[in-house]
């Protein structure tokens, strides 16, 4: 298994100052966030990570630097586009669950692979501890291969960097600590629930220490992608061969420079408290709780800040692939725009603690830094009725003949 540092670099440097974002936002892009704002609502609506190599390339090599938080709005920009894929995400899905499984004897599939209707599908966590499913640890090397590929069928390009970033940070975690037992980047379990197949209806979760990420897959056709948690310990790392790695730095720096791009009365609406939460609020329940619907609603921001809200919304959806993404910004443009708020909780300035969340009528994004030094990040989507394709098999159940029998 490789160190940690070389599964993943991420660097992205960001100017701290917040002051001259406002007059970059205002003055120099408001026609390229005007685009993303027409984009982004608009029915035909459709995003690619493929589309992205500016921000790509930022999240992806180090060391680079950006001379304001404006230049992620550009580079958001770039994300808008129609890509045509080769295969759905539930075929490539399906394809890469069956050759995981294939590798495996009859002892590790037995442990890898549960009953769609186990309760185990529903007990998922972010902390570390043993989870159901078979461990990389427990696999060989071909077929740790095999299940990393089944993550990358799951995730986008930008995604998988994020999650093979995450778990890049557990030999970090290690030596800060002393103990390799419990930090250990092969603790990550895969889990299958039921038969994969193009057609049918089964899930699967690959989940660790500051990941979770669930799928549900209804006939073939509709794709959960909820809960969708990513944490990162230490946010920055500040020393060792990985020192300036920013797992999730778009997470913090598009929410930055939204905030600082408010004036004085959309401050007072949108900062509901001086003081953080310790985690976020919905924690690993398994049906998320709406939160007190306060902050500021995007009715009530400029475009620009309309705009900057919307490309925190696509860091988030853009981890998954560009159709499961835009199913995602489907169902939210559905609900309707103007009552999402963004609320934020804490200190203002870089190291203290601090909580943002962004809540609409059918999802909540929430992004809590406030242990260790308010240096440990934990970030989580949720979909109030679609975790876990809820939902969409309360649909397919009552459509489907055999059930109507």
């Amino acid at each position: 298994m490789s160190s940690g540092s070389d599964i993943a670099r991420t660097s992205i440097e960001t100017c701290s100052d917040t002051a001259p974002v406002r007059g970059a936002l205002h003055d120099s892009w408001p026609g390229r966030i005007h685009v993303l704002i027409a984009e982004f609502t608009r029915p035909a609506y459709s995003l690619s990570n493929a589309a992205s190599p500016g921000l790509r390339k930022v999240i992806q090599f180090s060391p680079m630097r950006m001379q304001t938080i404006a230049g992620w709005a550009l580079a958001m920009a770039g994300v808008f586009s129609q890509s045509v894929q080769a295969a759905t995400p539930t075929e490539n899905m399906a394809r890469a669950a069956q050759a995981f499984l294939t590798t495996l004897d009859e002892e590790a599939r037995t442990t890898s692979q549960l009953p769609f209707d186990a309760e185990e599908r529903f007990n998922w966590h972010f902390v570390p501890k043993p989870r159901a499913g078979l461990a990389l640890k427990r696999m060989s090397a071909d077929q740790q291969r095999v299940a990393l590929d089944l993550l990358k069928a799951g995730l986008s390009e930008k995604g998988y960097t994020k999650a093979e970033t995450i778990r890049a940070l557990e030999p970090v975690l290690a030596e800060i600590e002393g103990n390799p037992v419990r930090r250990d980047p092969e603790l990550y379990y895969v889990a299958i629930f039921g038969e994969p197949s193009a057609t049918g209806t089964w899930g699967w979760r690959f989940e660790g220490h500051h990941l979770s990420l669930n799928w549900t897959i209804v006939g073939g056709t509709s794709i959960a992608s909820t809960p969708q948690f990513l944490g990162s310990n230490p946010a920055e790392v500040r020393s060792g061969p990985m020192r300036g790695t920013r797992a999730l730095a778009a997470e913090e720096d598009l929410a930055r420079a939204l905030l600082g791009s408010l004036d004085d009365a959309q401050s007072a609406q949108a900062v509901v408290s001086p003081k953080a939460p310790d985690d976020i609020l919905t924690s690993n329940a398994r049906k998320a709780a709406m939160q007190e619907q306060n902050g500021i609603a995007y009715a009530e921001l400029s475009p620009e800040q309309r705009g900057l809200l919307l490309a925190i919304i696509e860091e988030y959806a853009g981890v998954q692939p560009e159709a499961v993404a835009r199913q995602r910004v489907e169902r939210i443009r559905a609900a309707g725009f103007d009552s999402i708020r963004f609320a934020w909780m804490g200190g203002r300035n870089r190291g203290e603690r601090h909580y943002y969340r962004i809540q609409g009528p059918t999802f909540i994004i929430e992004y809590d830094n406030t242990q260790n030094g308010a240096n440990h990040i934990h970030s989580v989507w949720r979909d109030f009725d679609g975790d876990f394709g809820v939902d969409l098999l309360e649909e397919h159940y009552r459509n489907s003949a055999h059930h109507q029998q």
